[in-house]
């Protein structure tokens, strides 16, 4: 049996690879020129990093549904140090202070992927301090 939080993990990584898969499908060039590939390369180099990325996270979510401790410590310092990370570096390139990864809208959706992941970083982190690894925290009464 899972939980709330295992739940939103879960449900985060599901997106990560469907919106990842939506930018491969309708702007191959994001990624494209993300991964910095040569021009006429095709989709090949694109589809080998979704699967590998499906794989990484597919091991993950099994971490979660297992409630491994190592899995756990990963998330949460990925999700907190880069969702802390990514707003700022995405606010920094839609004001032209950092060159841009992609276009406007393309980074101001890895700005809204790191407040996501920031939230569910910290959430895992109050769960922890009430009730260990894979706690959800309590609601005040």
């Amino acid at each position: 049996m899972i939980n709330r939080l295992q739940g939103v993990v879960l449900a985060f990584f599901g997106a990560a690879v469907v919106t990842f898969l939506a930018v491969l499908v309708l702007a191959p060039g994001v990624y494209a020129a993300a991964l910095r590939l040569p021009p006429g390369t095709g989709p090949a180099p694109e589809l080998a990093f979704l699967v590998a990325l499906s794989l990484f996270l597919l091991l993950l979510a099994l971490g979660v549904v297992r409630r491994w401790r190592w899995t756990f410590w990963l998330i949460v310092v990925a999700f907190v140090v880069g969702g802390a990370l990514r707003i700022p570096a995405s606010l920094l390139e839609l004001a032209g202070k950092l060159p841009p990864t992609g276009p406007a809208w393309y980074v101001t959706l890895q700005a809204g992927i790191g407040a996501v992941q920031l939230a569910i970083g910290l959430a895992m982190l109050a769960g922890w301090r009430r009730g260990g690894p894979w706690a959800m925290p309590r609601r005040p009464r």
